[in-house]
């Protein structure tokens, strides 16, 4: 299993350290954690844009990206240390990456140079 499969396996695990486990349980927005997951799910699709089939566990964490992730960052109360656009614009990213992981193709024209967030 190469470096972004094994990154991804360790975030939709939600194992100690994930981005995702930090995120639910103690509401915690881990940037640097959040680059490696990001980068990590953009490889994937990539690597995986003309496959006919998508493994299960990869489904699964892709739509909670899209879906969980909004959903836990849009209450109120969640601490926010960054500018607001900031997590607008990783929002926007994650559910970017979950439809280009299901449809195999990312809505921008190409040659398209994905933002470092």
């Amino acid at each position: 299993m190469d470096e972004a499969l094994r990154i991804l396996e360790h975030e939709f695990r939600n194992e100690p350290g994930s981005f995702l486990l930090r995120l639910r349980c103690d509401l915690v927005w881990d940037r640097d954690a959040f680059s490696r997951l990001e980068s990590a799910a953009r490889a994937v699709c990539e690597r995986l844009e003309d496959a006919e089939t998508l493994p299960r566990w990869l489904a699964v964490g892709y739509y909670q990206l899209a879906t969980e992730v909004p959903a836990w960052t849009s209450h109120p109360d969640f601490p926010r240390p960054e500018p607001r656009e900031y997590y607008d614009a990783c929002i926007e990213r994650l559910t970017d990456l979950a439809d280009w992981f299901f449809h195999g193709w990312h809505a921008y024209t190409e040659p398209h140079e994905w933002t470092e967030l």
